[in-house]
């Protein structure tokens, strides 16, 4: 028999650690936590283009806690003087028309002109935990290691038309931070073009060509709003068909009345997976962003985009006074039961809400 201490198998006293350096380290992750960054700092950081500080702030917007809603606005307000120096670029699309690999395309064309972009991506989110789903970031492979862009995915949640209540801050931190050119993408559903057309200077719509989607995309809404329409893969046997869309949408777009600033829209082809056709994209926006200067319409357009948001802000904020306040919680309970019960109509019911 072997003995028990000379065995393979036998146990070993193990190296004891220092009782007081993992005390040290605990304390000070501690203190760590408890440290809170200024608003100064925050500035400070974002303006100089700390990418994590521009990260961490768009956090404290994005959330839901009053004590950083307060730190919030103090940095928005703070940032202001450094905003509103960037072109901002709507792109919106059906699910599956290549908005992720477009904007990369496009993305990389922008930073090797030396340009700095941030792309504000809203994901649909899932209705159980509001979580993004499809995550941007892994979509754009090469621009998320490109040092001059920065992609920020946001959950859509209950925000209307599926875009991020709080993208419109977001874009005043990212403009502070030096990005010149700021891209906002849809998920391409419900309300949110019309959210994000009024958040931008130029409003991108992205097509498909041999979907049968030509006649069935021609919906006034949205064709009114977009300054140009691309048809995306145009490439290989989809080359002609592409040719064919631009034709349609090209006659279809002369139905239309001209835009206030005197903008024809156009129609492109390209195919952002073989990058063709995305120069042509660019110096078309620029040539856009020129006449509307001239014409004294980008300024003027933004002050009313500031109006909109206003009001929208407001509403928002009465809404969500209303249903938060515990009389009115009790109330609405009632009158839903005595709805069910037919002793009541929805209209006498809210009469008496909002008199409450």
């Amino acid at each position: 028999m072997v003995p028990k201490d000379k065995s393979a198998l036998s146990e070993k006293d193990g190296v004891s650690q220092p009782e007081t350096t993992s005390e040290q380290a605990a304390q000070k992750i501690k203190l760590n936590r408890r440290k809170q960054t200024s608003v100064s700092e925050f500035v400070e950081k974002i303006i100089a283009g700390d990418i994590t500080y521009l990260s961490r702030a768009i956090t404290l917007i994005e959330s839901t806690q009053p004590k950083h809603q307060e730190k919030a606005n103090e940095i928005l307000n703070a940032c202001l003087p450094y905003a509103n120096s960037s072109v901002r670029i709507g792109i919106t699309g059906v699910p599956g028309v290549g908005k992720s690999t477009f904007i990369e395309s496009f993305g990389k064309h922008l930073t090797s002109l030396g340009k700095k972009v941030a792309v504000l991506a809203v994901d649909p989110s899932s209705s159980i935990n509001k979580g993004s789903i499809l995550g941007d970031k892994t979509r754009m492979e090469q621009l998320v290691t490109d040092v001059n862009a920065y992609i920020r995915p946001s959950p859509s949640g209950s925000s209307l038309g599926g875009v991020a209540q709080k993208t419109r801050e977001s874009i005043i931190l990212c403009e502070a931070a030096g990005f010149n050119h700021i891209i906002i993408e849809t998920v391409g559903v419900g309300q949110s073009e019309t959210a994000v057309h009024s958040m931008v200077d130029f409003f991108l719509l992205l097509k498909l060509a041999g979907a049968g989607d030509e006649l069935q995309g021609i919906k006034r809404g949205i064709i009114e709003m977009a300054d140009a329409i691309v048809i995306n893969k145009a490439d290989g046997d989809n080359a002609k068909n592409a040719k064919i869309a631009k034709v349609e949408f090209n006659r279809a777009l002369h139905l239309y009345p001209p835009k206030e600033n005197g903008w024809i829209p156009k129609v492109l082809v390209a195919s952002a997976l073989h990058h063709q056709g995305i120069d042509t994209i660019y110096t078309m926006i620029d040539e856009y962003i020129t006449h509307s200067k001239e014409q004294a319409f980008f300024n003027s357009n933004r002050n009313a985009q500031n109006k909109y948001w206003l009001l929208e802000t407001i509403n928002q904020q009465l809404k969500d006074n209303f249903y938060n306040n515990p009389e009115i919680k009790k109330l609405l309970t009632t009158e839903i039961s005595n709805l069910e019960n037919g002793k009541t109509t929805p209209f006498s019911a809210a009469k008496r809400l909002l008199n409450k």
